[in-house]
């Protein structure tokens, strides 16, 4: 009998001393032991424990769980707080038939409180549609400057007898969209007033400053916008011809009625210089979605730096992705940029990427001072002028859109009534309805201003 209690006993040790591997049980034996039901007596352990301090943890609080949608690892906060109340809003709004067809990836980080607010797919690569002018508009704001100006020259060639020009005129353009009538008139002008009737030499546009492409890269075949051309009056491709109209209104006679897309020499003097500055084409840019004003931007970061002639996209791309790797420290080679204004099906980047543009632009005031007002702002301007109005969201979020077949995306500032700051981008790919896709993202809005 006492072989079977000993054994008994070394079993029950055994057994014990696995149960919980953090703590030690030691295990003692009676004296003496109440019977069994059969007679027996079987002994009853006395179990005195023992902490281990190495091996025994505090106890940890249970986080609080995500739903199904927020499938990223942005924090949980208590639900009693602004954010955590945010939070789970957001989460509710995701749970929609929407998304089971589509996808979603949506980004916003509270640049007040220096932390992720919500995140759902915001690394996935997607197309941005419009909101890639947010790239085009803070690169060329960080790497231009937001005093850059966009110059158009009128020079000239030899020298002025007897009120002819011997000599050759240069209109050097450089892709400025707002170049207008009134500009091209007063250049004309400008030649009668230097005394010139006569021009024995040729007229030239020296379209020199961008490639070939008259469209961007990855553009589609039946999209309505371009072309992409150097000299261009309120957006029409018929400067040559309005400009020799102009010269004879004022009274000037040209040996040669022809004009050549000749690249201007250097030694050539400048008469007149047309200009418009960076701020009104990122009003147009932005406010109107406007991609040939996007387009100009992106071929004048290609030429920062450069030889400011036959500039391309692979430039403009090869700048970005500087700006992306060097300033935002993040991988460029992680995402494609194929033209400036959206309009590109090769065009890829994701909600963190959109986001972090927008934080940078926030934290530098130089930037932030010319593209915080040049955005459309929610149910008052541009492309949101009709949407959110009489919500939380009205003048509080200011935000580019953006839209082409089959994407809708929103990307911005919202301002919440403690007055935290939110950078935010929706992206909403592979829809049937865009009508739907805006309706997610102004709720989400709403959301975030309340």
């Amino acid at each position: 009998m006492k072989n079977h209690i000993l054994l008994l006993a070394l079993l029950l040790v055994s057994l014990s001393s696995n149960a919980d591997d953090r703590r030690k049980k030691v295990v003692l034996l009676p004296d003496s032991a109440p019977p069994s039901l059969s007679g027996e007596v079987v002994p009853q352990p006395i179990v005195h424990e023992e902490a281990d301090e190495d091996t025994y943890p505090e106890p940890q609080e249970t986080a609080p769980q995500w739903g199904r949608y927020n499938l990223n690892s942005v924090p949980l906060a208590p639900e009693y707080t602004w954010k955590g109340s945010v939070q789970r809003q957001l989460d509710s709004l995701c749970n929609t038939p929407l998304f089971a067809t589509s996808q979603l990836g949506l980004y916003a980080f509270d640049i007040t409180a220096g932390e992720d607010l919500f995140a759902v797919n915001y690394r996935h690569r997607m197309r941005p549609a419009s909101c890639e002018k947010l790239v085009t508009a803070i690169t060329a704001l960080s790497c231009l400057g937001g005093s850059y100006r966009l110059l158009t020259d009128l020079r000239i060639t030899g020298e002025v007898r007897g009120g002819v020009l011997e000599g050759d005129v240069y209109v050097v353009g450089r892709m400025d969209p707002l170049l207008a009538q009134g500009d091209v008139y007063g250049m004309a002008r400008e030649l009668r007033e230097q005394g010139i009737d006569s021009i024995a030499g040729t007229v030239n546009m020296d379209i020199s400053f961008k490639d070939a492409d008259d469209y961007g890269w990855g553009w589609c075949w039946d999209d309505k916008w371009g072309p992409l051309h150097v000299l261009t009056i309120d957006g029409r491709d018929t400067f040559a011809q309005e400009f020799l109209s102009d010269l004879h209104s004022v009274g000037i006679r040209l040996a040669d009625e022809q004009t050549y897309t000749t690249p201007c020499p250097s030694s050539a003097k400048l008469l007149r210089q047309s200009q418009h500055n960076i701020d009104q084409i990122l009003l147009r840019m932005l406010k109107q979605s406007d991609n040939i004003f996007a387009e100009s931007l992106f071929y004048h970061i290609a030429a920062n730096g450069g030889s400011g002639r036959g500039v391309g996209h692979k430039q403009a791309a090869a700048r970005i992705k500087s700006f992306i790797s060097q300033r935002l420290e993040m991988d460029a080679s992680a995402y494609e940029i194929a033209d400036g204004s959206g309009l590109s099906l090769y065009n890829y980047v994701s909600p963190q990427l959109l986001v972090e543009f927008l934080v940078y632009a926030w934290q530098n005031e130089q930037i932030r001072q010319h593209l915080y007002g040049a955005l459309p702002v929610a149910a008052s301007d541009g492309t949101l002028a009709k949407r959110m109005a009489n919500t939380e969201a009205q003048h509080n979020v200011h935000a580019k859109t953006g839209t082409v077949e089959g994407i809708s995306s929103l990307s911005g500032y919202a301002t919440n009534p403690d007055g935290h700051v939110i950078a935010f981008s929706i992206i909403n790919q592979g829809i049937a309805s865009t009508r739907a896709a805006k309706d997610f993202q102004d709720r989400v809005c709403q959301v975030m201003c309340r």
